[in-house]
């Protein structure tokens, strides 16, 4: 499947998302509310079989945290990259999907642990490198502590 065929089997599935930028893989921006079940239709249809979740990550941007997923057909050679935008910036939450990609488990930690995203039915959502008492997110625009230089 080449970008534009991917593009459109995700737009069949999504009608309301919204394609990306990217030259280099086909990427779409998802309402949070369809990520999980877009996911597994990706993970299991025959014609997409998304079988490797290779980055999961946020972004801290102005409107609001952009949860960006990298996934990859190893059996068809095909990549894709979904969006999902999170407006809550007070308190972000999306549903997990180490269900589908085990692998997801510390990459969600890891969001949690640096962004303070949570991230409804993981099984062990904890902070993954920092101490449990430490005080808010190293990686959102707005931490502050005694070694960050003011913008």
């Amino acid at each position: 499947m080449n970008i534009e065929q991917l593009t459109a089997w995700v737009t069949a599935l999504v009608p309301d998302q919204k394609p990306g930028v990217s030259k280099q893989f086909a990427e779409c921006i998802v309402p949070a509310g369809q990520l999980h079940q877009l996911c597994k239709d990706l993970r299991d249809n025959r014609n997409t079989q998304m079988d490797y979740l290779f980055c999961e990550t946020a972004v801290d941007r102005k409107d609001g945290f952009h949860m960006v997923y990298h996934m990859k057909s190893t059996i068809l050679q095909h990549t894709l990259v979904i969006r999902v935008i999170l407006t809550d910036k007070i308190n972000p939450e999306v549903v997990s999907v180490s269900d589908l990609w085990h692998g997801a488990e510390f990459f969600e930690r890891e969001i949690f642990d640096l962004f303070g995203i949570r991230f409804t039915n993981h099984p062990d959502l904890r902070r993954l490198f920092l101490e449990e008492d430490w005080v808010g997110y190293p990686l959102r625009k707005d931490y502050k502590d005694s070694f960050t230089l003011e913008r």
